[in-house]
């Protein structure tokens, strides 16, 4: 009997190349996301590839009563989630602390920080109920430092940091794993929301090295899942070859 996976933020990008490869190796899929068109589009593309069931769920985790009420009305063949991938975040604006945007700030707090918890919150009672499960929560290098003008984004991502250690303290003896990923520059719309559809600006972020690809990031996510159950991989920080930390990269002029 294949295990159910749940990805949050599957529409594209590390969500996306994750649900791929979950349910390549086997797994059934719930995938979230805003984009109604592109959830559906996802759920016929892994069904027909992967022959694997795939429920497509559409909602704002950060709305928390449509969070709430989504994940109480899984139809009972849904309820038993064995993996559970909070991917969906965001970086908006890059502007100094005394110049920010509080809408910015807003929903960036609300997307990587309270979203997660949302989903989470939901989520964890019925690993709980199943016997075991395992987190995932995709962090950031801005999780292990700080850089200019990254102010917000940087404190949200030291939050899911502190929020997975306390979920792998809480959930020890319940079974349950509690993993870290944080990647460096992920060549994904990353840059683009940042800078509110700016592709010019984007594009210069990866301008003249070769930054990780979503399907790197999702390989590390199945290979810290595909590890055996007295293992856990509690923390992972994955780099392109060209990036020392958050602000030194080796670019070809």
């Amino acid at each position: 009997m294949k295990k159910n996976a749940m990805v949050t933020g599957s529409t594209s990008g590390i969500g996306k190349a994750t649900a791929e490869i979950l349910a390549q190796n086997g797994y059934n899929l719930i995938v979230t996301g805003r984009r109604k068109e592109l959830l559906e589009s996802l759920k016929e593309e892994l069904g027909i590839k992967y022959k694997c069931d795939v429920l497509p769920l559409h909602f704002d985790i950060r709305n928390r009563e449509r969070t709430e009420a989504i994940i109480n009305e899984l139809p009972q063949q849904w309820k038993k989630i064995s993996v559970l991938v909070n991917n969906a975040g965001l970086a908006v604006g890059l502007d100094p602390i005394h110049e920010g945007s509080t809408d910015d700030w807003e929903r960036m707090i609300d997307t990587n920080v309270k979203g997660l918890l949302y989903i989470t919150r939901q989520v964890a009672p019925l690993m709980i109920t199943a016997g075991g499960g395992h987190i995932i929560n995709i962090s950031s290098i801005a999780a292990k430092e700080v850089y200019e003008n990254g102010n917000v984004y940087c404190a949200t991502k030291h939050a899911v940091d502190a929020l997975t250690e306390g979920m792998r303290i809480d959930l020890l003896k319940h079974h349950i794993k509690v993993t870290s990923i944080a990647p460096g520059m992920v060549d994904t719309a990353f840059s683009t929301v940042r800078f509110k559809g700016d592709e010019a600006r984007a594009a210069k972020v990866y301008e003249g090295l070769v930054p990780l690809h979503a399907t790197d990031v999702a390989d590390a996510i199945w290979y810290v899942i595909s590890r055996p159950a007295h293992v856990n991989i509690n923390d992972m920080l994955i780099m392109p070859a060209a990036q020392a930390n958050a602000t030194i990269t080796l670019r070809k002029s």
